[in-house]
């Protein structure tokens, strides 16, 4: 495969990797776990293709791969020629590092190709939603403008969004948007974060599970100018323990995080800002109003 002169030249973590064969797939995973739609086997055709569009051969690849290798001081990174004839024809996975070798060196988006392996990144948001976690977490998903999103695209004339209306009787016709089209909308000033499943502090403005919208220009505590419990700012924290969403005090270098009265719970102080971090203020939520359930995880 390779000439010992010609490896040396390389460090040792890298000569490794080349001279060792690892299987890429994962036991116990059969075709049968496949996607609808999804080939390892269409995969590997389409690397190939993108390796002759660019007019190399096996050993240009393999000799390019150990390069980069040697560059990130990574053996993980070389593929050996048996390997990518692996990749291309018998429908092996490419490890992460070799997937990065492949496409630097064949010049391709890598998000493009985990889509041919069945891998959309643009459902990661989707995916984490699916999985609750008890515990307030942010979110560290950006806006995905590649995708499309489900809008309606024509509304009953004469709506009048002054009033409480029932939306889903007033659509006439779902469509799909490309999210392209929505990129001016700012989302930089923005973060995300799920309440946990478990985290009963705010309740009920804030359900366990809500999606919150988090403005980080807002991070200054403010310890008056509110009426009532809805206009007063809900900030959301970290601290060494994770996050947490709540009304806060600020007492000189005493922060009280305050959690509503329903929750009883009592109220927290920590050290500020050697303690705990004001990402900033909620500013929005989405939720999902099914208070028998809560009822019943409670108890």
């Amino acid at each position: 495969m390779y000439t010992q002169e010609w490896l040396s030249q390389f460090p040792e973590t890298v000569r490794n990797s080349v001279r060792i064969s690892v299987d890429d797939r994962l036991p116990g995973v059969t075709a049968a776990c496949e996607p609808q739609g999804y080939n390892m086997n269409n995969a590997g055709q389409r690397l190939k293709r993108a390796r002759e569009r660019v007019n190399l051969r096996y050993r240009d690849v393999a000799q390019a791969s150990i390069r980069i290798a040697a560059l990130r001081q990574n053996g993980k990174f070389a593929i050996a020629l048996s390997r990518l004839s692996d990749i291309e024809n018998k429908g092996n996975v490419p490890t992460i590092y070799r997937l990065y070798s492949l496409c630097a060196i064949y010049r391709l988006e890598m998000v493009d190709v985990l889509e041919w392996y069945g891998v959309d990144l643009a459902m990661l948001p989707a995916d984490a939603a699916a999985v609750p976690l008890g515990s307030t977490h942010m979110l560290g998903f950006g806006p995905d403008l590649r995708g499309e999103v489900q809008v309606p695209l024509v509304i009953e004339p004469g709506l009048d969004l002054s009033k409480t209306t029932y939306l889903s009787r007033a659509i006439r016709c779902w469509g799909r948007l490309p999210l392209s089209l929505v990129s001016v909308v700012d989302l930089k000033e923005h973060r995300y974060a799920f309440i946990g499943s478990e985290d009963w502090s705010m309740y009920p403005i804030l359900q366990p599970g809500a999606l919150v919208m988090i403005d980080e220009r807002r991070c200054k505590v403010v310890n008056s100018g509110w009426t009532n419990e809805f206009d007063r700012p809900i900030y959301f924290l970290e601290h060494r323990k994770g996050c947490v969403a709540g009304w806060c005090t600020l007492n000189g270098s005493q922060l009280v995080l305050q959690p509503h009265p329903t929750s009883q719970r009592p109220p927290a102080i920590y050290s500020y800002p050697s303690d705990i971090e004001v990402i900033g203020q909620v500013s929005g939520v989405a939720m999902i109003l099914d208070q028998g359930k809560s009822r019943r995880t409670r108890a």
